[in-house]
């Protein structure tokens, strides 16, 4: 349980103001880097003054929670991330509605919750954000129990984010899910059926179901054009692409231009989600592969989470 003060209720997106630093805490993928490493942020953040921290490292990210609850108990004021999106969403999920501040220090292969939102994978600017940049009120998207930043999706999506394994990822970053995805996956459609607030929006067969709380996705690709993570919704994408040709083209579509241009994607915005599969399919948060379900539960969850955020251009 957090010991920081909730949330006041300014609406979601709003700049909070930066508190005196107090406690810190930095929980580290210690197999991740970024600049010097974490000897360069010890020794950054000991020289703007930070006397009180808290430090934490684990080796694999889904160990990152137990810690980011250690840090709250102790009475952690700002909690610092080092890591990629699957790490940002770990902590992310544990923070959710604590009111206690996450500065992103974006060391992992995918770092696209941290590139939405304009923090650099520059470690002295990061930690300055860290330390003295705003704090904004953002949404988080919210799957069968668990929260994600980034984007959440089923089938295709999922199956193409466990077949790109830590190794491809390691080699060759982002394009390791395209590469994947166009020689691994075969995105088979599955009868799905989505209510979308209530509403049967979608009844047929699909390769992939996507939830998206900003606008770019796994892989780099501007999937969602009008995604905002202050917006208190989440935009709901299906696809009907089956087959590597079909999925090319969708693809290349989405990354020329916008994403209804084509023929096999429809785009629409909510804030409560049901979906309903024929067969299991795999699904992953934030590019961490989860089991196979036949049923999916999403709600935007808005303000759930205090982000140190970059000042806005003047």
């Amino acid at each position: 349980m957090s010991t920081s003060a909730a949330p006041s209720a300014a609406p979601p997106g709003t700049p909070v103001a930066a508190a005196r630093l107090g406690t810190v805490a930095v929980v580290a993928h210690r197999r991740k880097s970024l600049g010097g490493g974490l000897d360069e942020l010890r020794a950054t953040l000991a020289s703007a003054g930070v006397d009180d921290l808290l430090w934490y490292d684990v080796p694999k990210s889904r160990k990152a929670p137990k810690k980011v609850r250690k840090a709250l108990k102790k009475g952690a004021g700002l909690v610092f991330v080092w890591g990629g999106d699957g790490m940002v969403q770990r902590c992310a999920d544990t923070l959710a509605n604590s009111g206690t501040p996450m500065a992103i220090l974006p060391a992992g292969t995918a770092n696209l919750f941290a590139a939405n939102l304009g923090i650099p994978e520059d470690l002295q600017e990061a930690v300055r954000i860290g330390l003295h940049g705003r704090r904004r009120r953002l949404d988080l998207g919210r799957l069968n129990g668990e929260h994600f930043a980034v984007m959440a999706g089923a089938g295709f999506d999922g199956e193409l984010i466990r077949a790109a394994d830590r190794d491809l990822k390691g080699r060759l970053g982002r394009l390791a899910y395209v590469w994947t995805g166009l020689r691994h996956v075969r995105g088979e459609l599955v009868h799905t059926r989505i209510r979308v607030d209530g509403v049967t929006w979608f009844d047929g067969e699909a390769s992939c179901v996507l939830f998206g709380n900003v606008g770019t996705i796994t892989g780099g690709i501007p999937a969602f054009d009008d995604a905002r993570p202050d917006d208190g919704c989440l935009e709901v994408g299906v696809s009907t692409a089956s087959g590597a040709i079909d999925w090319a083209r969708t693809l290349g579509r989405m990354a020329a231009g916008r994403s209804t241009d084509s023929p096999f994607v429809r785009i629409t915005r909510g804030r409560r989600v049901r979906v309903r599969f024929a067969n299991p399919r795999m699904y992953e948060l934030d590019g961490g592969a989860r089991t196979a379900v036949r049923k999916l539960k999403v709600r935007s969850v808005p303000g759930a989470l205090t982000v140190c955020c970059p000042d806005p251009p003047a």
